[in-house]
């Protein structure tokens, strides 16, 4: 490979003038704090996170307390930033290092990478950064920033691909500073070499890069292979009481698993009906409201709210899996984007 043997050392002596260095999760070596911050980012943005990683910390500001928490407190602590599988990775890797760990976390990148919800690439990072250990990473800013600077064609998931990509991320590691040099791959995939508009002029190694020197910034890497992205519809309803409304938790796998959330109406059921049958409720006034789309990794879920005021509670109503929430303790609880902004409108009527 060439045109390689400087980049570590430019990356690195741009991370220290240009790269990002007041992230709440940065100046620590504790791999905690790192491994929930890395947990938080896959797929999502840094300004995204910051606030929930704080209120996060807050709460959960060591290993132990996080594995001794209720589930629903972690998820409601999580609602809004998507992906929920990771929170509940989260909460069930940091029991597991309860059990097997005594609450310390592991120092072995091995180890790490068995953790419920981290992969290869998470834990190179988590030991990179908290124990200085010589890992490489390829998250998605990283596969962009080595497909154009080694010029790779295809698209970076296939396994091929990927493979390449990591022969690549191997090779280029340094033998010092490999925490800077990591630090510096995300804020140049995050910050200079971005997916749109790539901001070549402030890149440390353009002059070896084979994308800007072909003049094909733009087009590497391949985007993903275009799928039809199926759109599902589903029925939720909102029943309404003395200002407090009716929530179900979900099954622990599938869309919104583990959340509450407004029961769902099956298709082709009567709201009516189906309230006094399998909800013990009997409910008037049920007023269809404008549906709201809301979009998941691989389709699009078209939501069909239905409210409902409650006439009276049928004794089956009080069931486990079921409660009544005020309308006014909304904001706090761990409720799905889409249905938690229905119900502070509703509130707010």
């Amino acid at each position: 490979m060439t045109g390689t043997t400087n980049f570590a050392k430019r990356l690195i002596a741009w991370q220290k003038r240009h790269g990002r260095h007041d992230l709440p999760w940065q100046a620590t070596r504790d791999p905690y704090r790192i491994w929930v911050s890395e947990i938080m980012l896959q797929q999502t943005r840094v300004t995204t996170v910051i606030p929930y990683f704080t209120r996060f910390m807050e709460e959960f500001p060591d290993l132990k307390r996080l594995a001794r928490a209720d589930p629903d407190r972690v998820l409601a602590l999580w609602a809004g930033l998507g992906y929920y599988a990771r929170g509940r990775n989260l909460h069930r890797a940091a029991r597991l290092m309860l059990e097997q760990h005594g609450g310390r976390f592991p120092r072995q990148f091995e180890d790490i990478a068995t953790l419920p919800g981290v992969g290869r690439s998470t834990a190179a990072a988590i030991a990179a950064f908290a124990f200085g250990e010589r890992r490489a990473i390829l998250d998605g800013n990283v596969k962009r920033v080595l497909a154009r600077f080694f010029g790779i064609e295809g698209y970076s998931g296939t396994k091929a691909v990927e493979n390449a990509l990591w022969e690549r991320a191997e090779f280029l590691l340094p033998a010092r500073d490999v925490e800077t040099y990591t630090q510096a791959l995300m804020d140049l995939g995050a910050t200079v070499c971005l997916r749109r508009a790539p901001l070549c002029g402030q890149c440390p190694v353009p002059k070896e890069c084979a994308a800007f020197a072909t003049g094909r910034s733009a087009e590497l890497p391949a985007a993903r292979p275009r799928k039809t992205i199926p759109l599902r519809d589903a029925a939720f309803l909102a029943l309404l009481r003395k200002g407090e409304v009716m929530l179900e938790k979900r099954p622990p796998t599938g869309v919104w698993g583990g959340l509450w959330c407004l029961p769902e109406l099956p298709p082709r059921e009567d709201a009516a009906d189906y309230c006094a049958r399998q909800l013990g409720v009997e409910v008037v006034e049920v007023t269809p409201l404008a549906p709201v789309e809301h979009g998941f990794t691989h389709f699009r879920l078209r939501i069909h709210p239905q409210v409902a005021r409650v006439r009276r509670l049928i004794p089956r109503a009080e069931q486990p899996g079921r409660l009544w929430l005020d309308l006014e303790d909304i904001s706090g609880a761990a409720l799905p984007a889409p249905m938690k902004k229905l119900l502070q409108a509703l509130g707010r009527t």
